[in-house]
């Protein structure tokens, strides 16, 4: 396929070139991949500027997406991807096969690190979902920090680069300018623009943000952060976002009452025990979404509200494919056994094959778990105009990568994504934090947003 870049993906492209270090904070749909991979080729064969390039993404994305795209476009084909995938056997003979690009999956940087140590080569590094870096205390990050003084050029993309607050972007800018613009610390970081709040003791659970603190960040890592919305260069569809209501039975909100209260469900075989405010949160999601797990992982029925709210709203469909996301096995299982029709999403070829299908409205209802399908699928070509939140989740950066997967570049049909909250319940609750989490993300892509000129549907 002929590459006619929009203006927004040459000008990303051309902001890659000349910038060493640089994250692209762009939202879903907007095509990231491939302004990347152009600049990425100019960088091996036109500038000489770059001789070995690393990938680092999502395990089904380093599988599937980058080496797709290639592909797809008459421009990038003799670019040459080996993906450093498999047992270590299978990726230590990747890394010796004479390519252009290597992709490996997030989880296996630490052994990467470890691999090369000192002698690592690779001058640019590609960090695609730069947000899943944001834990300064997690392995991946540790082992990149240690190399990145040997790379020459680092990108990053997200298009949720602050998921929970401003205190996530300490670690991602970090692997981009090595403590630059926010700090070597990320001590130093929180001193400067956050002030302690709750604690137990010595350890602090909650940072509040300093006056003006939120300015001074984004003026900090203007020159080095690029960020384009969906909604000022492409002409989608309507999303339409609704809450359901479902209301619980009398017998279902006294035993969610009696486990927020005694943190205690009694059974004759097996309790459902809540001894930590984390637990107990936990779980009473689950009961929200209508059962929930004991002492001994039995599962423990509360109600059929959400299974009777979602068959309502399959009906209201008429035929038309339903894309539902569940957080909890027993939610995965309770709507398979109402909805035999059901089907997920395998691994691998036969993953291949799921999408092709679904994308040909061969699959009417299609469950999809969003940490293992929010990332680099393209599940909106089916005729598909309803995506249902079965149970409620804490992670913004999951829940707008998930809902992208139908509502993104290539969509004709307007969307209605419905979110299935019991009432009085832990749903609400989440409901409400993801769209303050929202609100501070969108203030900072508003705050470094590429200052070019909007053209509408070019």
């Amino acid at each position: 396929m002929k590459y006619n870049p929009h203006q927004y993906q040459g000008y990303a492209t051309e902001r890659i070139l000349d910038t060493n270090y640089i994250a692209l904070l762009l939202e879903m749909g907007l095509g990231k991949t491939v302004s990347t991979l152009t600049a990425i080729d100019r960088l091996l064969n036109d500038y000489f500027d770059a001789e070995r390039v690393l990938v680092i993404a999502p395990l089904r994305v380093a599988d599937d997406t980058w080496a797709r795209e290639v592909e797809k476009w008459d421009h990038l084909r003799h670019l040459r991807i080996s993906k450093v995938l498999g047992s270590v056997a299978i990726r230590r003979k990747a890394l010796k096969v004479d390519a252009d690009i290597y992709v490996i999956n997030r989880e296996n940087v630490e052994w990467l690190v470890s691999e090369y140590g000192s002698r690592w080569p690779f001058d640019t590094v590609v960090i695609d979902e730069l947000s899943s870096f944001k834990n300064p205390q997690a392995k991946r990050f540790k082992a990149l920090r240690r190399v990145r003084p040997m790379m020459k050029r680092v990108i990053g993309l997200t298009g949720t680069p602050a998921p929970n607050s401003l205190m996530d972007l300490w670690p991602q800018i970090y692997l981009l300018d090595q403590g630059e613009r926010l700090g070597k610390t990320i001590t130093g970081f929180r001193d400067r623009y956050f002030t302690p709040g709750a604690r137990s003791g010595h350890v602090v659970y909650d940072w509040k943000q300093k006056k003006e603190a939120e300015q001074r960040i984004y003026e900090a890592i203007s020159d080095i952060a690029v960020s384009m919305k969906a909604e000022d260069w492409l002409e989608l569809p309507e999303r339409i976002d609704r809450v359901v209501p479902v209301k619980l039975s009398q017998e279902a909100r006294e035993l969610y009452k009696k486990l927020e209260r005694d943190l205690l469900l009694e059974y004759a075989d097996a309790d459902v025990i809540a001894q930590t405010a984390a637990v107990l949160s936990n779980k009473l999601r689950q009961m929200a979404s209508g059962a929930v797990y004991d002492e001994d992982r039995g599962i423990k029925e509360i109600h059929e509200a959400k299974l009777d709210a979602l068959e309502d709203i399959i009906e209201a469909a008429q035929g038309k494919p339903v894309m539902v996301f569940y957080d909890f096995k027993h939610s995965l299982s309770r709507i398979q056994q109402r909805f035999p029709q059901a089907r997920t999403l395998r691994k691998g070829k036969d993953g291949s094959e799921d999408i092709r299908a679904w994308n040909n409205d061969e699959i009417p209802l299609l469950l999809l778990h969003p940490k293992s399908a929010g990332h680099g699928l393209n599940l909106q070509e089916s005729s598909c105009q309803t995506i249902v939140w079965y149970d409620q989740i804490w992670s913004l950066e999951e829940d707008q990568q998930a809902n992208a997967r139908v509502h993104r570049q290539g969509q004709t049909r307007r969307i209605v994504v419905m979110r299935l909250v019991s009432e009085g319940t832990m749903d609400e609750e989440t409901v409400d934090a993801l769209e303050r989490k929202a609100t501070g993300q969108n203030e900072l892509m508003e705050a470094v947003k590429a200052r070019i000129q909007k053209v509408k549907g070019a």
